[in-house]
């Protein structure tokens, strides 16, 4: 859980920085009065900021709430892996895309959301969804949905700044955009996807489920390029968007042949018993 305690320490100091940086801006402005004012104003942002980041987050996917009546399974699934994970059920959205994608997004263990793609349950074997969405309630579980929510919005945020430019636009996207990655790059670490795993393993009884999610997610990225904002590269299962350009800066996944490698070791007799039951 040491991950876990890494991400609430991110989360706080986040609200530490924007406090800074509004009271330094203050006490420019107006002394200790502005700075006072300032600081309270940092702290209402960063409020309303927590109650709200999850819902632009899935207004930026796309993403529309799935009721139960509509996929009875899949909320039973979510409902059990996330008793077994000790975190209130999450909420389940569903994103209108043909390619297989998830994402997670929340406040944390007692207010999260959930994401699949039309593509991801229609293509996605049943241990192999299950593995996916015991992926992403591991990320709720670790407290990495904050961090990665508001590193999005943030970098979403910069990345739209530009469009103020008129015809400068390319020339602040060219700035902005290298800073926004940096941003995203210092908040979200690449390991938290290795210990999303191993916890989504134990979740599972078996590692095998998400390893073949991974290699058919990964499969079905290299045929058709997901359409969105590269700032959302954090929050979804594997990176969906192509490594080129502003996509490349945002790249926050580990390569998927290496969790997939790092999974399969997780049970290291899976390949003699795939060998017997083929020899039989």
């Amino acid at each position: 859980m040491l991950l876990a305690a890494r991400n609430l320490v991110k989360s706080w100091l986040l609200v530490l920085v924007l406090a800074g940086v509004f009271a330094f801006v203050g006490w420019l402005l107006d002394g200790v009065r502005g700075l006072s004012i300032f600081v309270f104003c940092a702290l209402l942002a960063a409020a309303g900021a927590y109650w709200t980041f999850d819902r632009v987050v899935l207004g930026m996917i796309g993403a529309r709430e799935l009721p139960v009546g509509e996929a009875p399974l899949l909320h039973s699934t979510v409902e059990r892996l996330a008793a077994r994970a000790g975190i209130v059920k999450p909420r389940l959205y569903l994103i209108p895309d043909g390619l297989p994608i998830a994402a997670a997004t929340g406040r944390g263990v007692r207010s999260s959301a959930l994401a699949l793609s039309t593509g991801c349950v229609a293509a996605c074997a049943p241990a192999e969804l299950e593995g996916v969405l015991a992926h992403e309630i591991a990320h709720v579980r670790l407290h990495d949905v904050q961090v990665q929510t508001a590193a999005a919005v943030a970098a979403a945020v910069m990345l739209e700044t530009s469009r103020i430019g008129g015809f400068l636009e390319r020339a602040l996207l060219f700035v902005l955009g290298p800073i926004a990655a940096a941003c995203v790059h210092l908040l979200v670490s690449p390991k938290r996807e290795f210990a999303a795993d191993r916890f989504a393993a134990k979740l599972c009884d078996s590692p095998h489920g998400l390893a073949d999610a991974l290699t058919r997610l990964e499969q079905a990225t290299e045929l058709v390029e997901f359409e969105g904002s590269p700032a959302t590269e954090p929050l979804f299962t594997i990176n969906p968007f192509a490594e080129r350009g502003l996509g490349a800066l945002f790249a926050t996944h580990p390569p998927v042949g290496e969790r997939v490698r790092r999974l399969r070791e997780l049970d290291p007799s899976w390949r003699d018993r795939v060998q017997s039951e083929a020899a039989a």
